[in-house]
């Protein structure tokens, strides 16, 4: 399937945005963890969180997350810590998607693991047992998700956890995120340096509220920036967010958006001249990574960008992922193929094929509101969205684009 997106009668409208499937997905694990039967208000409807759902409340010994990553890190580590025999699997891209690393830290711990299929990859065979704690080394620039995923079973492991992050530490703000959320459960680890430390014990069940996700909040700010004068109100967002990604606030700011929060969200609109370049670590927002470079490109505002490392791990290669459809439609990006991707106004011809999404929801919605430049753009694959943001091609509807199955 194809949409041809355009925008004939795009006007002022406020949004719905999904909520966090990182919040909802961290909820989920520690409120099994401490077996809780109180409400997780506002849950994602997204397919990450559905399989973190099913996988939770289901007695199959075998377990098929899709191309849900963050539940297949999650969930490795789940249930190498909970009695019973278990076999994880996924897509064929997930499969491609290293997890050597996770295992290797759990097998420290004492879990049972094998490979059932490539070494260092998915699907894993996986005999639960009780793990015992210490002290286990990481490289800081792998997925956060690794790291996450050890730190919300730590309490449950004898001793607790010591983790020593080495070099680099990538994707800060979701560290501090799983840390901000144990802590609301009774659970305070700290973080000093490169350590992190969470002692054993057990969370205490509460009910929680899910917030809106401001991942999805960057492709209305990517809107407003091409539909200078329109105002968009986007529901539930606030500064007061655990999310790192709300720094997309900031870096608009840079392109003339101005955001204003309001009791029940915030509202952006183009207010001022863009910068006429654009540099920016995406370290600790990789995320909004496709959605910046899109923009950047279609306002004319030369980049570059690095701390890009994580993206050739996520559902496709998102940095050749980028060259090669942003080269569809004309723009010449360049990258030293590792963690950056820069774009100094060369242009080619444009073609017409439709722009390939890889199974990767954030390509689909990236590449959408680049329509309000060009006129028009064609996304193969559109369902993708489904991953995080299930009603994406609805709300552009709702805000006057024309969504069309070619």
């Amino acid at each position: 399937m194809i949409y041809k997106i355009t925008a004939p009668n795009l006007h002022d409208c406020a949004v719905g945005l999904p909520t966090s499937k990182s919040i909802s997905n961290r909820l989920l694990l520690i409120n099994v963890l401490c077996q809780s039967t109180l409400p997780i208000d506002n849950l994602s409807d997204s397919d990450d969180t559905k399989v973190m759902l099913a996988a939770l409340g289901s007695d199959c010994t075998t377990v098929d997350v899709g191309a849900a990553g963050t539940s297949m890190r999650f969930l490795t580590a789940y249930l190498a810590q909970l009695d019973g025999e278990h076999l994880i699997t996924g897509s064929e891209r997930m499969k491609q998607r290293p997890i050597g690393l996770l295992v290797d830290a759990l097998r420290k711990l004492g879990a049972d693991i094998e490979y059932a299929e490539n070494q260092g990859f998915p699907p894993l065979k996986i005999r639960g047992r009780r793990l015992v704690g210490g002290t286990i080394t990481l490289p800081g620039n792998v997925s956060s998700q690794y790291i996450s995923a050890l730190m919300m079973i730590a309490p449950y492991v004898d001793g607790g956890l010591r983790i020593e992050l080495e070099g680099k530490i990538i994707s800060r703000p979701y560290i501090g995120m799983t840390l901000s959320t144990m802590a609301s459960f009774g659970v305070r680890g700290t973080w000093e340096g490169s350590t992190i430390s969470i002692p054993p014990g057990h969370y205490t069940p509460r009910p929680a509220t899910v917030e809106a996700d401001w991942s999805a909040a960057s492709y209305w700010y990517a809107i407003a920036a091409l539909a200078r004068g329109r105002e968009f109100h986007l529901r539930g967002l606030s500064s007061e967010s655990l999310q790192g990604d709300s720094a997309v606030a900031d870096i608009a700011k840079k392109l003339g958006i101005s955001t204003t929060y309001t009791a029940d969200g915030v509202t952006i609109k183009a207010t001022a001249a863009p910068v006429g370049r654009l540099d920016y670590d995406f370290n600790s927002q990789p995320d909004l990574a496709q959605t910046f470079a899109v923009l950047c490109c279609a306002m004319g505002v030369n980049f570059r960008f690095t701390g890009l490392e994580s993206l050739k791990i996520k559902e496709t290669d998102r940095i050749g992922a980028l060259v090669a459809e942003l080269g569809k439609l004309g723009f010449v990006v360049e990258t030293n193929g590792v963690d950056d991707l820069s774009w100094v106004g060369q242009r080619t011809p444009v073609g017409r094929d439709p722009i390939r999404t890889y199974n990767d929801h954030r390509m689909a919605m990236a590449f959408a509101p680049a329509a309000l430049a060009l006129g028009q753009v064609s996304i193969d694959d559109p369902a993708v969205v489904s991953k995080s943001y299930p009603n994406f091609w609805h709300d552009l509807e709702a805000a006057g684009f024309a969504v069309a199955e070619l």
